[in-house]
């Protein structure tokens, strides 16, 4: 190779490895003991773009006077707000989801706010109601930090980060040209020869994850195969992606499946991911008859939530900064009904909107 090819070549190098790198310090944070591998490497510049919070489009208005049900018509779901907090709540969800060309005509007719007859209204509701029982009944999860719209969307109409189901399988029967999803580099499972799609399997529906026995022998109680084991870690690399941590934050090195040995970390992630699969099951998947193409999958299923949606490389949403103080409306302890069958009744009131009732 002559001086010229080798300078190319050299450049060629440099440019791949940097384009795997990330520049600039880093911090890390000790987890367990000394010498033993358990810390946590991060980015502040990363940190600082993931944890940033949009200033609330105006000061907190004190509770009290009339309702929002009593000031405008057809209010289903937030009929439990005063006027003043109500309409602080839709600027802000506006801030937080709208294109800022569209504004408040992106959920509303601006000829008559009270019609039900975009989509997006629709959606907004049932959105709501999520974003109120996760508050409420997945304390086990977000703790008292809590989530508000701005935690997924971060100003767009679509989350950023999301999944629909993956190409399926021509013909379930062949092993030719069919790589089950494995051996193709795919970021969400740290680009391994894993099975590149973790989601549909794990995070809708009630999938076992676990296949770690604690024998060494068959078990008539527990049933695991190589398959299942690559399938799981698929996911776990996924969870480590999503929160920008490694195996560590949650395991201890010296027995995964130990629950014991674990860091209490790993009880918060188990609850996330049932959290995630009542998501995706009672709120998001029912929506998918009512929703325009450009907002579903190629085989016509909704986009779906997964780990990243909220974490954004952070083990905690937003650098764990709770917003619910500028918006404790989120929160308020509602009765939802958090069933498929809930989330396909308000699919159908789009259809036929004197079905809708407030308890949907």
């Amino acid at each position: 190779m002559n001086r010229r090819g080798a300078t190319a070549a050299a450049a060629i190098t440099v440019a791949l490895a940097s384009s795997g790198c990330e520049f600039g310090p880093k911090q890390t944070q000790q987890t367990g003991y000394r010498g033993a591998g358990l810390q946590q490497i991060s980015d502040p510049d990363h940190v600082a773009r993931a944890a940033a919070i949009p200033a609330p489009p105006y000061e907190l208005p004190p509770d009290g006077g009339i309702s929002a049900s009593e000031a405008y018509e057809n209010v289903k779901v937030l009929n439990d707000l005063s006027a003043e907090r109500f309409n602080h709540l839709m600027a802000s969800i506006t801030q937080w989801v709208a294109p800022p060309e569209q504004g408040c005509t992106y959920c509303h007719n601006p000829e008559n706010m009270a019609s039900d007859e975009k989509y997006t209204k629709i959606v907004a509701r049932r959105m709501l109601q999520m974003t109120r029982a996760i508050n409420g009944r997945w304390t086990s999860h977000v703790q008292q930090t809590g989530v508000t719209c701005w935690t997924c969307h971060r100003g767009n109409t679509i989350p950023a980060f999301r999944w629909s189901e993956g190409e399926r399988t021509l013909d379930p029967t062949s092993i030719r040209g069919n790589k089950r999803g494995q051996n193709t580099p795919d970021a969400n499972v740290g680009y391994a020869s894993l099975p590149n799609d973790p989601f549909g399997q794990y995070l809708r529906g009630g999938n076992q994850i676990r296949v770690a026995s604690s024998s060494s022998y068959p078990r008539p109680d527990h049933v695991g195969s190589i398959k299942g084991a690559e399938a799981s870690y698929g996911l776990m690399m996924h969870i480590s992606y999503a929160l920008g941590v490694n195996c560590t934050y949650c395991h201890n090195s010296q027995s995964f499946r130990s629950w014991t040995l674990s860091r209490a970390q790993r009880a918060t992630a188990y609850y996330g991911i049932r959290m995630v699969r009542n998501i995706n099951d009672a709120y998001v998947e029912p929506l998918a008859p009512i929703l325009p193409a450009d907002q579903k999958g190629p085989h016509g299923d909704a986009y779906k939530v997964n780990c990243t949606t909220c974490h954004q490389g952070l083990s905690k949403p937003l650098g764990g900064v709770s917003m619910l103080a500028d918006y404790p409306e989120l929160k308020a302890p509602v009765a939802v009904a958090a069933t498929p069958e809930a989330g396909q009744a308000t699919a159908a009131a789009f259809r036929n909107p004197g079905q809708l009732t407030k308890a949907q």
